[in-house]
Protein backbone atom coordinates (compact mmCIF):
# COMPACT_ATOMS: atom_id res chain seq x y z
CA UNK A 1 0.00 0.00 0.00
CA UNK A 2 1.49 3.46 -0.86
CA UNK A 3 2.17 6.02 2.16
CA UNK A 4 0.67 8.86 1.83
CA UNK A 5 3.10 11.64 2.94
CA UNK A 6 1.72 13.32 6.38
CA UNK A 7 1.91 17.02 6.87
CA UNK A 8 1.77 17.11 10.70
CA UNK A 9 5.21 15.01 10.32
CA UNK A 10 6.94 17.38 7.82
CA UNK A 11 7.18 14.48 5.97
CA UNK A 12 9.20 15.11 2.45
CA UNK A 13 10.47 11.33 0.93
CA UNK A 14 13.87 11.50 -0.96
CA UNK A 15 13.25 9.65 -4.27
CA UNK A 16 15.94 10.61 -6.59
CA UNK A 17 18.94 8.15 -6.88
CA UNK A 18 21.63 10.06 -8.00
CA UNK A 19 21.88 12.56 -4.53
CA UNK A 20 20.83 9.27 -2.44
CA UNK A 21 24.49 7.80 -3.59
CA UNK A 22 25.74 11.49 -3.51
CA UNK A 23 24.88 11.57 0.03
CA UNK A 24 26.08 7.78 0.85
CA UNK A 25 28.88 8.52 -0.56
CA UNK A 26 29.03 11.87 1.78
CA UNK A 27 28.70 9.82 4.85
CA UNK A 28 31.08 6.82 3.89
CA UNK A 29 29.78 4.55 6.01
CA UNK A 30 31.85 1.44 6.36
CA UNK A 31 30.69 -1.86 8.50
CA UNK A 32 29.92 -2.47 12.02
CA UNK A 33 29.85 1.44 12.58
CA UNK A 34 26.72 2.14 15.37
CA UNK A 35 24.69 4.06 12.75
CA UNK A 36 21.65 5.68 14.05
CA UNK A 37 18.92 7.66 11.01
CA UNK A 38 16.43 10.05 12.37
CA UNK A 39 12.99 9.73 10.07
CA UNK A 40 13.40 6.91 7.42
CA UNK A 41 10.33 7.23 6.29
CA UNK A 42 10.75 5.04 3.50
CA UNK A 43 13.98 4.00 3.78
CA UNK A 44 15.36 5.34 0.45
CA UNK A 45 18.68 6.21 2.50
CA UNK A 46 17.97 3.16 5.02
CA UNK A 47 18.57 0.55 2.56
CA UNK A 48 22.49 1.41 1.13
CA UNK A 49 23.39 2.95 4.91
CA UNK A 50 22.39 -1.09 6.61
CA UNK A 51 23.72 -2.44 3.33
CA UNK A 52 26.80 -0.50 4.41
CA UNK A 53 26.60 -0.25 7.91
CA UNK A 54 25.02 -4.30 8.50
CA UNK A 55 22.91 -3.22 11.33
CA UNK A 56 21.50 -0.01 11.77
CA UNK A 57 19.12 1.72 14.33
CA UNK A 58 16.13 3.94 13.13
CA UNK A 59 14.34 6.42 14.84
CA UNK A 60 10.62 6.60 13.17
CA UNK A 61 7.55 8.19 14.82
CA UNK A 62 4.94 7.77 12.15
CA UNK A 63 3.45 4.23 13.61
CA UNK A 64 2.72 3.16 9.97
CA UNK A 65 5.68 3.52 8.95
CA UNK A 66 7.37 2.06 12.02
CA UNK A 67 5.80 -1.25 11.09
CA UNK A 68 6.91 -1.14 8.26
CA UNK A 69 10.37 -0.82 8.89
CA UNK A 70 10.02 -3.88 11.71
CA UNK A 71 9.78 -6.47 8.71
CA UNK A 72 13.36 -5.44 7.81
CA UNK A 73 15.66 -7.96 9.74
CA UNK A 74 18.84 -5.71 10.36
CA UNK A 75 17.00 -2.85 11.64
CA UNK A 76 16.45 -2.01 15.40
CA UNK A 77 13.14 0.61 15.26
CA UNK A 78 12.62 2.64 17.64
CA UNK A 79 8.79 4.21 17.39
CA UNK A 80 9.19 7.63 19.30
CA UNK A 81 9.20 11.97 19.08
CA UNK A 82 13.21 12.03 18.65
CA UNK A 83 12.98 14.73 20.86
CA UNK A 84 12.15 12.34 23.74
CA UNK A 85 14.90 10.05 22.30
CA UNK A 86 18.34 9.80 24.48
CA UNK A 87 21.29 9.32 22.39
CA UNK A 88 23.62 8.62 24.49
CA UNK A 89 21.14 5.61 26.20
CA UNK A 90 20.88 4.82 22.84
CA UNK A 91 24.91 4.20 22.44
CA UNK A 92 25.29 3.00 26.16
CA UNK A 93 22.26 0.23 25.15
CA UNK A 94 23.69 -0.56 21.35
CA UNK A 95 22.18 -1.98 19.32
CA UNK A 96 19.03 -2.57 21.90
CA UNK A 97 15.90 -0.41 21.58
CA UNK A 98 14.29 -1.15 24.82
CA UNK A 99 16.46 1.87 26.76
CA UNK A 100 13.93 3.34 28.72
CA UNK A 101 15.31 1.49 32.02
CA UNK A 102 18.70 1.59 30.83
CA UNK A 103 21.35 3.55 32.92
CA UNK A 104 24.68 5.27 31.73
CA UNK A 105 27.49 3.22 32.12
CA UNK A 106 30.20 4.39 34.43
CA UNK A 107 32.47 4.42 31.79
CA UNK A 108 31.08 5.78 28.29
CA UNK A 109 31.17 3.32 25.14
CA UNK A 110 34.59 3.49 23.39
CA UNK A 111 32.51 3.49 19.78
CA UNK A 112 30.30 6.52 19.29
CA UNK A 113 27.33 7.16 16.95
CA UNK A 114 27.06 8.35 13.40
CA UNK A 115 23.49 10.34 13.27
CA UNK A 116 21.78 11.02 9.49
CA UNK A 117 18.65 11.69 8.62
CA UNK A 118 16.74 13.79 6.53
CA UNK A 119 15.38 16.15 9.35
CA UNK A 120 11.33 17.54 9.60
CA UNK A 121 11.89 21.21 8.78
CA UNK A 122 9.26 22.40 11.06
CA UNK A 123 11.44 20.99 14.02
CA UNK A 124 15.22 20.87 12.59
CA UNK A 125 16.43 23.19 14.84
CA UNK A 126 15.28 21.47 18.19
CA UNK A 127 16.33 18.47 17.19
CA UNK A 128 19.78 20.01 16.07
CA UNK A 129 20.06 21.56 19.80
CA UNK A 130 19.09 18.70 21.76
CA UNK A 131 21.12 16.19 19.75
CA UNK A 132 23.90 18.80 21.83
CA UNK A 133 22.76 17.27 24.95
CA UNK A 134 24.07 13.54 23.68
CA UNK A 135 27.00 15.42 21.47
CA UNK A 136 29.91 13.49 23.69
CA UNK A 137 28.42 10.45 22.30
CA UNK A 138 28.22 11.34 18.92
CA UNK A 139 31.70 10.84 16.43
CA UNK A 140 29.75 12.45 13.24
CA UNK A 141 26.10 14.01 11.83
CA UNK A 142 25.07 13.96 8.44
CA UNK A 143 21.80 15.84 7.88
CA UNK A 144 19.41 16.69 5.30
CA UNK A 145 18.24 20.12 6.16
CA UNK A 146 16.67 23.26 3.95
CA UNK A 147 19.14 24.95 2.50
CA UNK A 148 18.78 28.13 4.11
CA UNK A 149 19.17 26.71 7.86
CA UNK A 150 22.46 25.06 6.82
CA UNK A 151 23.24 28.55 5.25
CA UNK A 152 22.96 30.13 8.61
CA UNK A 153 24.49 27.25 10.61
CA UNK A 154 27.72 27.58 8.77
CA UNK A 155 27.19 31.47 8.09
CA UNK A 156 30.52 33.51 9.30
CA UNK A 157 30.66 36.56 11.28
CA UNK A 158 29.49 40.07 9.28
CA UNK A 159 27.46 38.33 7.41
CA UNK A 160 23.55 38.69 7.50
CA UNK A 161 23.04 34.84 7.96
CA UNK A 162 25.01 34.46 10.85
CA UNK A 163 23.09 34.09 14.05
CA UNK A 164 22.26 32.62 17.17
CA UNK A 165 21.70 29.03 15.57
CA UNK A 166 25.36 30.03 13.76
CA UNK A 167 26.97 30.39 17.50
CA UNK A 168 25.44 27.73 19.61
CA UNK A 169 26.21 25.17 17.28
CA UNK A 170 29.91 26.16 16.02
CA UNK A 171 31.56 26.57 19.67
CA UNK A 172 30.48 23.06 19.56
CA UNK A 173 31.15 22.02 15.93
CA UNK A 174 33.69 22.05 12.37
CA UNK A 175 30.09 22.20 9.75
CA UNK A 176 30.55 22.00 6.48
CA UNK A 177 27.59 22.21 3.44
CA UNK A 178 28.26 19.52 1.25
CA UNK A 179 25.57 19.12 -1.00
CA UNK A 180 22.65 20.92 -2.88
CA UNK A 181 19.39 19.08 -3.17
CA UNK A 182 16.40 20.45 -5.45
CA UNK A 183 13.17 20.67 -4.57
CA UNK A 184 12.53 17.79 -7.50
CA UNK A 185 14.71 15.08 -5.33
CA UNK A 186 11.60 14.71 -3.11
CA UNK A 187 8.14 13.23 -3.08
CA UNK A 188 6.23 15.71 -3.03
CA UNK A 189 8.55 18.18 -3.56
CA UNK A 190 8.78 20.90 -0.94
CA UNK A 191 8.91 24.51 -1.21
CA UNK A 192 12.70 25.37 -0.70
CA UNK A 193 15.93 24.23 -1.34
CA UNK A 194 17.40 21.50 0.84
CA UNK A 195 21.20 20.51 1.14
CA UNK A 196 23.14 17.98 3.49
CA UNK A 197 25.12 19.42 5.83
CA UNK A 198 28.23 17.51 8.30
CA UNK A 199 28.84 17.94 11.78
CA UNK A 200 32.32 17.19 13.23
CA UNK A 201 31.94 17.50 17.19
CA UNK A 202 35.26 19.33 18.20
CA UNK A 203 37.66 17.24 19.68
CA UNK A 204 38.67 19.41 22.04
CA UNK A 205 35.76 22.04 22.77
CA UNK A 206 36.35 24.92 25.11
CA UNK A 207 34.90 24.65 28.77
CA UNK A 208 31.87 26.25 29.13
CA UNK A 209 28.19 26.41 30.82
CA UNK A 210 26.17 25.72 27.30
CA UNK A 211 22.80 27.07 29.17
CA UNK A 212 24.77 30.22 29.90
CA UNK A 213 25.93 30.45 26.81
CA UNK A 214 22.40 30.23 25.08
CA UNK A 215 20.87 32.87 27.29
CA UNK A 216 23.94 35.66 26.55
CA UNK A 217 23.31 35.02 22.89
CA UNK A 218 19.76 35.17 22.57
CA UNK A 219 20.34 38.21 24.56
CA UNK A 220 23.04 39.49 21.65
CA UNK A 221 20.81 38.90 18.99
CA UNK A 222 17.27 39.81 20.08
CA UNK A 223 17.71 43.20 18.65
CA UNK A 224 20.43 42.01 15.92
CA UNK A 225 20.20 46.08 14.20
CA UNK A 226 21.37 47.89 17.68
CA UNK A 227 24.74 48.15 18.86
CA UNK A 228 25.33 45.80 21.58
CA UNK A 229 25.59 48.08 24.44
CA UNK A 230 21.50 48.66 24.26
CA UNK A 231 21.18 44.86 24.89
CA UNK A 232 24.27 42.61 25.74
CA UNK A 233 25.71 45.52 27.17
CA UNK A 234 22.67 46.30 29.60
CA UNK A 235 22.31 42.50 30.65
CA UNK A 236 26.10 42.37 31.38
CA UNK A 237 25.51 44.70 33.89
CA UNK A 238 22.91 43.31 35.42
CA UNK A 239 25.08 40.20 35.84
CA UNK A 240 27.95 42.36 37.63
CA UNK A 241 30.29 41.69 35.00
CA UNK A 242 33.32 43.26 35.28
CA UNK A 243 35.36 42.38 32.79
CA UNK A 244 36.30 43.76 29.10
CA UNK A 245 33.99 43.55 26.60
CA UNK A 246 33.23 45.43 23.20
CA UNK A 247 29.80 46.21 23.29
CA UNK A 248 30.46 48.61 20.43
CA UNK A 249 29.46 46.55 17.83
CA UNK A 250 26.17 44.53 16.39
CA UNK A 251 25.59 41.07 16.96
CA UNK A 252 26.98 39.83 13.97
CA UNK A 253 29.65 41.25 14.37
CA UNK A 254 31.44 39.04 17.26
CA UNK A 255 33.08 36.19 16.09
CA UNK A 256 31.88 33.04 17.88
CA UNK A 257 35.54 33.01 20.25
CA UNK A 258 34.49 36.33 21.37
CA UNK A 259 31.15 35.23 22.86
CA UNK A 260 32.86 31.99 24.18
CA UNK A 261 35.62 33.70 25.69
CA UNK A 262 32.81 36.20 27.63
CA UNK A 263 30.86 33.44 28.47
CA UNK A 264 33.89 31.91 30.91
CA UNK A 265 34.36 35.16 32.36
CA UNK A 266 30.91 35.25 33.57
CA UNK A 267 30.08 33.80 37.49
CA UNK A 268 27.61 30.80 36.47
CA UNK A 269 24.01 31.39 36.49
CA UNK A 270 21.96 31.51 39.88
CA UNK A 271 19.73 28.93 40.72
Amino acid sequence: MKHIARKRFGQHFLTDGGIIDAIVRAIDPRPGQRMVEIGPGLAALTQPLVERVGHLTVIELDRDLAQRLRGHGQLSVIESDVLKVDFSLVNAAWPATDFVAFTKPETPPIQKLRVVGNLPYNISTPILFHLLDAVDSIEDQHFMLQKEVIDRMVAQPATSDYGRLSVMLQWRYAMENVLFVPPESFDPPPRVDSAVVRMLPLAQPPALDAARLAELVQVAFSQRRKLLRHTLGRWLEAQGFTGQFDVQRRAEEVPVADYVSLVQQLAPASV
